[in-house]
């Protein structure tokens, strides 16, 4: 079916060519793509042509560039199955898209935003009895209408951040295996702290990239926040073939046990053992929707083991937290980040009354930012009048933009307001 849209797509594309030779076209280039994570998930941002030769007279308006989405596990609606998209601009690179004004390849950079589903290289389709995020077929045709020379092999992709991760890791505990994928600081010549992210419902499987690239939880490894945490900080990021809330029989919300924390406790303990350089004393967990009633779940379990956590979305409802719980984790650090317009997991039912327990227990060095609603944070898509999906507030967690209590005013440390973030990477387990 793929090469059949394809074909096409070629077919509808020829005129434009204006090919001399119809019957012995010229064989088409190769390129390769560029996978850039956002807030709403994955996008193809950039083409890079091999052997395009660009000049100074190179102009991206003389390029067009079809793409075609398909899958084998389940139908693409067909408004987002097909079509054309935007180029922003161009330039001479090398063969990883890296700017160079003598370079033998080009890189066309192409527009991205939220609403544009045909950037997508994912589709969110229901298998079975359950839906979760997929990688798909994304094949593209580049056509350059002056010459009509043409690109339509892929050779090869570029994950930025994501390709810094190990994407092989595999752990069996009883009759559970667990994929996962982890990042390691460089060069590092103390002990570092390890950060735990764990996806929601939508990102099960067995490829830890969807896990890293349904949202933007890469970023946790990104320079910008790796600096906080001194020389770095590990970044570990399990993956569940199913998902976290998964009763054996139905899902958890809290009221009976999950399948899966035993699992995903030995799988840290497992991953700490095997990299000693991890500081025992700086170990946090986090995650969203699923990923947070993880989170919590693993806290409630074991609360000595973690040094903090950040938990976006809860899905644990606080009904089925008893009042010998709350005191068990009152001393744990923790900063909750929810939105008010969330009706997945709607907050009057999780988080907020778990808070205020919290806070009634004596817990000291909890904190809870409560969105309105959740928006484009870049301003590139209408900012504040931009509103996203109001169960996404982990967009606030893994940019780092979190930075106030319940009560709107900002959290402090040490006589200075602070991030998410920043306030984690204080946070310390007492020996």
């Amino acid at each position: 079916m793929k090469k059949i849209v394809r074909i096409l797509v070629f077919l509808f594309v020829l005129p434009i060519a204006g090919w001399a030779n119809l019957t012995n076209p010229p064989t088409p280039g190769k390129y390769k793509l560029v996978i850039e994570g956002f807030d709403w998930g994955p996008a193809v941002s950039k083409v890079i042509l091999q052997d395009a030769n660009p000049t100074k007279e190179t102009n991206s308006a003389d390029f067009e560039v079809f793409v075609t989405r398909s899958s084998s596990l389940g139908e693409i609606p067909a408004s987002q199955a097909s079509g054309k998209r935007n180029i922003v601009y161009s330039y001479a690179s090398d063969e990883n898209g890296n700017r160079k004004d003598d370079g033998t390849h080009l890189t066309l950079v192409l527009s991205v935003s939220p609403v544009n589903p045909l950037g997508s290289g994912i589709q969110y389709l229901r298998m079975g009895n359950r839906a979760s995020n997929v990688w798909i077929d994304y094949g593209v045709t580049v056509i350059h209408t002056k010459s009509g020379k043409s690109w339509a092999e892929e050779s090869g992709r570029i994950r930025p951040i994501v390709d810094d991760f190990d994407l092989s890791g595999k752990f069996t505990y009883e009759n559970t295996t667990l994929t996962y994928g982890a990042f390691s600081p460089k060069n590092l010549k103390a002990k570092a702290p390890l950060i735990i992210w764990l996806h929601g419902g939508g990102e099960g499987g067995t490829d830890p990239t969807i896990a890293l690239m349904g949202n933007k939880a890469f970023n946790y490894a990104s320079p910008e926040l790796q600096v906080l945490f001194g020389e770095g900080a590990f970044v570990l990021a399990p993956q569940t073939p199913t998902f976290w809330m998964n009763a054996g029989e139905g899902m958890t919300r809290g009221q009976t046990n999950d399948i899966y924390n035993a699992a995903v406790f030995a799988l840290i303990q497992d991953f700490v053992a095997k990299n000693p350089m991890v500081d025992p004393t700086r170990i946090y967990v986090g995650g969203c929707s699923n990923g947070g009633y993880m989170s919590l779940k693993l806290i409630l379990e074991h609360p000595d083991y973690f040094a903090a956590g950040y938990i976006s979305a809860l899905a644990y409802n606080n009904e089925f937290i008893s009042d010998a719980q709350v005191q068990k984790i009152k001393n744990v650090p923790i900063w909750f980040v929810h939105a008010k317009d969330d009706m997945t997991t709607k907050p009057n039912e999780t988080v907020v009354p778990l808070y205020h327990r919290l806070k009634q227990a004596g817990a000291k060095n909890v904190y809870f930012t409560y969105y309105d609603n959740v928006h484009d944070i870049t301003g590139f898509y209408g900012g504040e009048n931009f509103r996203y999906n109001g169960h996404w507030s982990w967009i606030y967690s893994h940019a780092n933009v979190a930075r106030t209590d319940f009560d709107g005013s900002p959290v402090m440390l040490n006589g200075r307001p602070v991030t998410i973030m920043e306030w984690m990477a204080a946070q310390k387990k007492k020996k």
